[in-house]
Formats: structure tokens, sequence, C-alpha cells
């Protein structure tokens, strides 16, 4: 019984230690070499520098405003009139033509009375100017004949010695005469007349309401030409010159206009370091307030290329391709827009990388895309 419990336990030790052994063998039999990684070379786009004029192009935004502008205010007081228009908003006049009339039968009236004193007083004193300034009486005979009542007070004769001086004056014809040019001068005052073709922009009151004095009634455009203001920085100032050209475009981008340096402010912003220029344009489809983009031609930059801002490194440094490894070299940048950058001190014929390369390092393995195998394929 004993022996028999002692080959079965030698048997199963020999069982176990020829598992394990069989287990080795299959872990063994399984391992599987890993590949070795194939090296990957980057394809990148490169451009043959050759150094040029580039243009300096500053943009710049703003909104239209109307150049010739004129806000309305009453300068005398009665109830407004209708006229041959409505004093709306949009409407539009053309030079000379009434867009104001202010009630003024009772002020016209006492212009008429006042001229009619005139008269009679200059009247009174022609029989004098016979008998005593036989001279002079035929140039007041015919001013009293010229005069109209219904048209403005004509000036009245030179007065050529201080006798006739005296006695005209001593009369109180020349007070009683600026008294009636001064009434009518106000009564000028009662209708408000376009002083150029143009547009009504904003209408304060309507046909029928009481007007008072100094109160605002519109405001009135001219619809020929508008003005942009922009902002340069100060560096662009002196190279920016009064009639020059300059290209506009709508926020859309469909459609671009011509506009002319009108003006340039003298004085630096204090707070954005930068100074106001006033462009000039003009065009039937242009409205006040209407959101422009302006590029300005500043200067010409010589000896300079403009590439992409994302190509340009830290500390002012570009990729190049030699051969087929890439390098990296210092560059002079001039001019910073939102997208391009300019550049100076970059050798001709040099090939440098156009399109950014994701993981790129000076010293990398790179191979140029070649565009003439798409070429060839199509």
């Amino acid at each position: 019984m004993n022996t028999r419990k002692i080959l079965l336990s030698v048997l199963g030790i020999l069982l176990i230690i020829a598992a394990g052994f069989a287990a080795m063998a299959i872990v063994k039999s399984k391992k599987t070499l890993r590949p070795k990684p194939e090296k990957v070379i980057k394809t990148v786009f490169v451009d043959t520098v050759k150094n040029g004029n580039v243009p300096i192009i500053i943009p710049a935004n703003g909104n239209l405003s109307a150049k010739q502008r004129v806000e309305l205010y009453s300068e005398v007081q009665g109830v407004f009139r209708k006229g041959n228009k409505l004093f709306k908003a949009g409407q539009a006049y053309k030079s000379g033509e009434t867009i104001i009339r202010i009630d003024a039968s009772e002020y016209a009236a006492s212009v008429q009375s006042a001229k009619s004193n005139l008269y009679n007083l200059i009247t009174s004193i022609m029989p004098d100017l016979r008998l005593d300034y036989p001279e002079i009486y035929p140039k007041w005979q015919k001013y009293l004949s010229d005069f109209d009542m219904e048209k403005s007070t004509p000036a009245l004769p030179e007065m050529t010695n201080e006798k006739e001086k005296y006695f005209i004056s001593g009369r109180g014809i020349l007070s009683n005469f600026y008294d009636v040019k001064n009434l009518e001068q106000r009564l000028s005052k009662y209708r408000i007349s376009a002083p150029f073709s143009g547009i009504l922009t904003e209408a304060l009151v309507t046909e029928g309401t009481l007007v008072r004095s100094g109160q605002k009634l519109g405001e009135f455009i001219n619809t020929d030409v508008y003005e942009m203001e922009v902002a340069i920085g100060k560096a662009y100032s002196d190279l920016l010159k009064v009639g020059e050209n300059v290209e506009l475009i709508n926020l859309n981008g469909t459609k671009t206009y011509t506009g002319k340096v009108a003006r340039v402010n003298g004085s630096v912003d204090l707070a954005s370091q930068t100074i106001r220029a006033y462009i000039d344009v003009s065009d039937e489809n242009l409205r006040e307030g209407m959101y422009l983009e302006a590029n300005l031609d500043a200067k010409q930059e010589e000896d300079a290329i403009e590439i992409d801002r994302g190509l340009l490194l830290e500390d002012n440094k570009i990729f190049v391709v030699r051969d087929t490894i890439l390098d990296i070299i210092d560059v002079k940048p001039v001019y910073f827009s939102d997208r391009k950058v300019v550049l100076k001190n970059v050798p001709d014929g040099l090939t440098i990388v156009s399109k950014p390369v994701v993981g790129a390092y000076a010293g990398m393995l790179v191979k140029v895309f070649d565009e003439s195998n798409i070429k060839t394929a199509e």
C-alpha cells in the first residue's frame, strides 16, 4: 500500500515537471519578432526666392459719411406749411429748391409796411431835392421809379458829397433803409432752401406743427460725395499723399470702389498712436453708414519678398531646403499684415518652404513636392 502511494507521488511530480517544460516550449514557439519601423520622409512645398519690389499695402476700414451735411434749424417761429414735397426722411431735393416753408404772412405784412414808409419818406424829400440839389435830383427820381414793393428793396443811390450825405441822413432815410433791409433779411429765414442737391436723412417736424426759434428740424446731406475716416499707424503717416487713389471693398467683397485721399490729419491720437486719414469716394450705389475696407498703397519695399506669416518662426527665422535636408536661416521682417510678412536679407535662388510642415526641425530629411508628376498624370 505504501509502495503504491510512493509511485503515484513520483508520477505526479514527473507530470508537473513535464507540463512545465511543455508550457515553456509553447511560449518559446509563439515569440514573434517586431517589424522595424519604416522611415517616413515628409513631402514639402517649396518656392525659389526672387527678390523684387513688394508693395506695402496698409489695410484700414471705416464707415461712410456724407462729406456735405447740413443740420436744419429754425431761426424764426411760425406754423410749418406744406410744400411741393413731403418733409420726410429719404425725400430728394435739388439745389435751390424749398425744403421748409414757415407761415410768414403776418411778418411779411410788417415788412411791406416798413418798405412803404421808406418809399413815402424818400418821396417827401423830392421837392427839396429839386430846388436845393438839382444835380442829384435825377438819380433819386430814378430810384423811386425802380422801387418795386414786391421785390427786395434796392440799394440807395451812391452819395457823392458831404452835403448830400448830411441831407439824406438828417431826414432819417438811412436808418429807415437799414431797418427795412434787416426785416427783409429776417423774412428770408421763413424759407429754407436746399444749398445743394441731396436727400433729407432726418425729419423731426411735420406739416402743420408750430415751429419755435432754435428748434432742430432735420438733417440734409449731399449724396454725390462720401467720406470715410480711417486710422493708420503713425509710421506710415509720411508715406500717404493727398490725391492718391485707394481701393475700397464692401463687407462681402463683391464690389470694389475707387477712392482718393482727401486729407491727412496732422496730429497723432495719443491713445492709439494712429493718424486719421480721410478718403473721398463717389458712386450711386453707396449709402451713408456703409462699412468699407480700404487698401492704402503706402510704399514699395525694394529687394524683398513676401510670404505667409505662418512660415515665419520665432527669432525671425524661416525653413529652407538644402538638397533634401531642412535648414533654418535668419531673415529681417520689415512689415507685417494680417496674413503676410515682408522679408529682407533672403538670398536670391534659395529654396524656401512655402507651406508649414508639421513637426519640422533643422536636419529633417524631406522630399520636395514635384508638380510635374501631377501634370503628367492628368
